[in-house]
């Protein structure tokens, strides 16, 4: 492509142009103007003329930076205009090398190294910013490398404008050329008694930022951080001074007790918010151990939360959450004004609010604190009822439910959950239902009452956000069938016909659990025939029979008190003695067939499904079905003997099912799967592409398997005492729902003989029981009477068992820890800052002296050795100088050497050069070691002390 003309030169489309035509540019059409645009850059960015080219340059750069225009191609005219004179041009030329060159992948990038190393060094003071600020953009380990000396001379420029940016562009390049640090700290170190606030302000940056890592590597410098805290009044660098000490303070105690007052001054005195909370979040998070300071910095939390500024609010409600870790009486002290931002209208205030809630949390209001934030769930808009429900499942369920003391208000209060319209935390719930189930035996019967509740009512079943929660409450009432007291009711409902709206993987669960009743029920009635001792379930629940239209009636039982029971309304089951009903029925023949007509109509269908978990479930109750209805019905039309063998082989056939539905297996280790033995010859990591040639062309359905994360089976082990009240007296709301869905769906229900029993009343889907209660003040005085420090609480009954593995519950943490790799940066800013410069090179090549390192670092590392800012100006620069220039012919370092060399340094050289002439052995070099930590240790020291 030929280059630009004259005439194109003169009539060249500036910026302005470029911009007002894309302003001016149709929707849709964006793209082919671009387009069109960056070919014209194409043509005019190789234009001899210096103007012309920076325009072009100009223009694509724009381009790049809101359109995402590819420039890559540009490099190299990036390069050869930033040897432009004009500044204007120059300026342009490295901006387009800042935002597209790639440290990493731009080959050109080593082209201006050159012209980087003379603008640093240029008298302009506009240049070598623009030089500094594209040398901290695209720095990589050649440039760093190549540019240090000019790098070292600037950090003493005595223009604060240039030496300013110098000092912030040395953290990019000691990240990508850790050896400059050996050159360029000490200096950096001198800057800090700078008189100018821009200057310190830029120096305490960089140490904010190297400390991230390894602080410890800083604590020498500790005297010069505690003389700026203590003389300096500029608020943005006693905030970056606070940074470093929260950073320091923990790793020395010594210096927590030096800094905690002059910390507590500027707390006290300052009107400044920034710098107050700055003062706060030190105190709360590295001096917490002095009272009186943390009782100042909570007093000062206080002013924040009332104060209207929402930032300030927020900020206290964090820094009161970091206090509350340690100090839980901070967070009693403003418990109102913690409650009270629960109704903030700034979402990250209610979240805050929220985590400081849930710790306050104990075993005594654990479950009011949750019911009343259920109540407050329900006001809330969706987002933020989330976070509610999501706090009190993480809370509750943390450590094996450890601060859950009564399990049944706690099943009580997932069931309510469940039921809040915007609830979302499904998955949650339904683990939780499950684990409760299997850790804790007690907590059973409420859990099966709960379940109950769920599984009864159809507006449940079209909310797709809780069908995790059907599926566990499904799977509860058929695991733990034999303390439901009307079995009849379990099964009708999960045979209900809208289920249909439930995905495949939970109607599975649905048919399964219907499996598990009917193999209860059928295995109760065949032990009731055989006069056995034995029988599992007393059924009193349910009185079932048999009208003349062949229809049946599952009739509630009416609670009664302890004084109407006698001897004769007690029944026996496994050895103990177990309250019912004034009227006591066990389940009949009749009542069996109806249990197995209801499976056989509602699951016939679904044997011939698509969904292969469904279509397998079904065919095994139908398998069921067919090998017990024979024997129920008595009309295998053969001889006597013939009949007997084949009740016999069906009452094998039920007890083999029921045994395996009984096996207990309990809880499951997470780690349990990876302490299975591998078998051998089974190469689990062998490459399985093969496979892809051999059945590339067949397409696999999606999986539609059902697997919960909890183990799923417990064994149906025999009933304790029923609690009266709780299960007599089914729920009000839920029956009626039933009853309202057995009047739509009467094709699939037999009439009932007292309709009266039943309310008419139909309730609106997912309509949570609100009772109108001020959230507020029964927050307040819930956590007022329970955190009462060296308060016991006070227990009715024993908690119940939590079943917990020996082994490991939780995921397997390997014990080896990995080895601690020193950063470079901290390694290099140790060996600086204990003065062991001028053996570095020959310490490489002794193991002697690495040795004698080695145990200078790690006496640095325990916090001993030390040095004070008069150690640090002693070091000699023209080595540092020299160390530094290896790579580059630049000349201009000897005068500046020469000049700033003094008298007590050229000392210091000559005692250097005579200890390195003669021959030294390991016994030397370690005594000189040692001598050169113990004239630093003194310092550090007494300035802790």
């Amino acid at each position: 492509m030929a280059g630009p003309s004259l005439m194109d030169s003169l009539f060249q489309h500036s910026i302005d142009d470029l911009i007002k035509g894309l302003r001016l540019t149709p929707p849709g059409t964006e793209s082919t103007f671009i387009a069109k645009s960056v070919d014209e850059i194409r043509r005019e960015i190789k234009s001899t003329d210096p103007q012309t080219k920076a325009t072009a340059l100009q223009k694509l750069t724009y381009l790049h930076s809101l359109h995402g225009a590819d420039m890559s191609w540009a490099a190299f005219h990036s390069v050869e205009l930033s040897s432009s004179a004009a500044h204007s041009q120059k300026r342009i030329a490295y901006l387009a090398a800042a935002l597209s060159f790639n440290p990493s992948t731009t080959d050109v990038i080593l082209l201006l190294t050159h012209q980087l190393r003379k603008d640093l060094s240029s008298p302009n003071v506009h240049d070598v910013s623009l030089a500094l600020s594209t040398l901290s953009s695209i720095c990589n380990p050649d440039l760093a490398r190549d540019l240090t000396p000019e790098l070292f001379t600037l950090l003493s420029s005595s223009k604060y404008f240039v030496r300013k940016k110098a000092i912030a562009t040395v953290l990019r390049v000691f990240e990508q050329y850790p050896d400059a640090v050996r050159v360029c700290f000490k200096r950096i170190v001198e800057n800090l008694e700078n008189a100018d606030m821009g200057i310190l302000s830029a120096v305490l940056g960089l140490f904010c930022e190297l400390s991230q890592k390894e602080p410890r590597s800083y604590l020498p410098l500790a005297p010069e951080f505690y003389k700026i805290l203590v003389d300096c009044r500029n608020n943005w660098v006693l905030i970056k001074v606070l940074k470093i000490f929260a950073k320091l303070a923990p790793l020395e105690p010594r210096l927590g007790k030096r800094v905690v007052e002059p910390i507590c001054e500027h707390m006290g005195r300052t009107g400044a918010k920034s710098l107050a909370f700055e003062c706060v979040k030190t105190i709360v998070t590295s001096l917490s151990d002095y009272d009186s300071a943390l009782k100042l910095a909570v007093g000062k939390l206080r002013e924040f939360l009332l104060d209207d500024d929402p930032n300030l609010k927020y900020l206290g409600l964090q820094a009161l959450a970091i206090v509350a870790q340690k100090s839980m009486w901070a967070v009693v002290e403003n418990k109102e004004l913690v409650v009270k931002s629960l109704s903030d209208v700034d979402v990250n205030i209610k979240l805050e609010a929220l985590r400081l809630v849930m710790c306050m949390v104990s075993e005594d209001n654990v479950m009011e604190i949750c019911k009343i934030l259920i109540s407050h769930a329900l006001k809330s808009d969706p987002e933020f009822c989330n976070e509610i429900l999501g706090f009190i499942l993480l809370t509750c369920g943390r450590n094996f439910y450890e601060v859950v003391f009564d399990f049944d208000s706690y099943v009580s209060i997932l069931g309510e959950m469940a039921r809040v319209p915007h609830c979302q935390k499904g998955r949650e719930i339904e683990i939780q239902l499950i684990d409760i189930g299997m850790r804790v035996k007690d907590a059973r019967h409420q859990l099966v009452h709960v379940a109950r509740d769920l599984v009864i009512d159809p507006a449940l079943l079209g909310n797709p956000f809780i069908h995790g929660v059907l599926a566990a409450s499904a799977w509860v009432s058929g695991e733990y069938i034999e303390l439901s007291r009307n079995p009849l009711e379990i099964m009708e409902a999960l045979l209900q016909p809208r289920t249909s709206l439930l995905t495949p993987s939970v109607r599975a669960v649905y048919i399964q659990s219907a499996f598990k009743v009917l193999t209860f029920c059928v295995y109760s009635y065949l032990k009731l025939n055989g006069d056995d001792a034995s029988f599992p379930s007393t059924l009193t629940d349910s009185v079932s029979k048999i009208d003349d239209q062949g229809s049946f009636d599952c009739a509630a039982s009416q609670s009664i008190s302890d004084s109407e029971l006698d001897d004769q309304n007690m029944v026996v089951t496994n050895g103990q003695k177990q309250q019912a009903s004034s009227t006591t029925h066990h389940l009949t023949q009749e009542s069996l067939m109806v249990i197995v007509n209801l499976a056989e109509t509602n699951l016939g269908p679904l044997a011939g499904s698509n969904e292969v978990e469904v279509q397998e479930r079904a065919s095994n109750v139908l398998g069921l079905i067919n090998l017990i209805k024979p024997m129920l019905l008595g009309c295998f039309n053969k001889s006597e003997g013939d009949e007997m063998q084949g009740e016999l082989k069906a009452s094998e056939m039920v007890k083999l099912i029921f045994d395996a539905f009984s096996e207990d297996l309990g809880p499951v280790s997470i780690n349990a799967q990876e302490r299975v033995p591998v078998p051998d010859g089974l190469v689990l990591n062998e490459n399985l592409g093969g496979l892809e040639e051999i059945g590339g062309d067949i397409k696999l359905p999606l999986s539609t398997s059902f697997s919960l994360v909890k183990p799923q089976t417990m064994n149906a082990s025999s009933s304790v005492e029923f609690q009266s009240k709780e299960e007599s007296e089914p729920s009000s709301e839920s029956t009626s729902l039933l009853t309202q869905h057995r009047k739509r769906h009467g094709l699939y229900y037999l009439s009932a003989e007292n309709p009266g029993l039943t309310s008419n009343d139909y309730p609106p889907a997912l309509d949570p029981k609100d009772k109108a209660i001020n959230e507020a003040e029964d927050l307040v005085k819930l956590t007022e009477q329970s955190l009462v420090i060296g308060k016991k609480p006070s227990k009715a009954k024993p908690r119940p068992v939590v079943v917990k593995l020996n082994d490991v519950d939780v995921v397997n943490i390997a014990t080896k820890k990995p080895e601690f790799k020193a950063d470079l940066i901290s390694g290099a800013v140790q060996e600086v800052l204990l003065g062991n410069e001028a053996s570095t090179s020959s310490s490489r090549k002794k193991l002697s002296n690495k040795s004698s390192k080695s145990r200078e670092i790690d006496e640095i590392n325990v916090g001993i050795a030390a040095e004070s800012k008069s150690n640090i100006i002693k070091t000699d620069k023209s080595e540092l100088v020299k160390a530094g220039s290896g790579s580059s012919k630049h000349h201009g370092h000897g005068k500046e050497r020469k000049h700033r060399s003094s008298t007590k340094d050229k000392e210091h050289d000559h005692k250097d050069k005579h200890k390195s002439d003669g021959g030294h052995g390991k016994h030397k070099s370690r005594q000189r070691a040692h001598r050169a930590v113990e004239a630093q240790a003194s310092v550090v020291p007494d300035f802790f002390l």
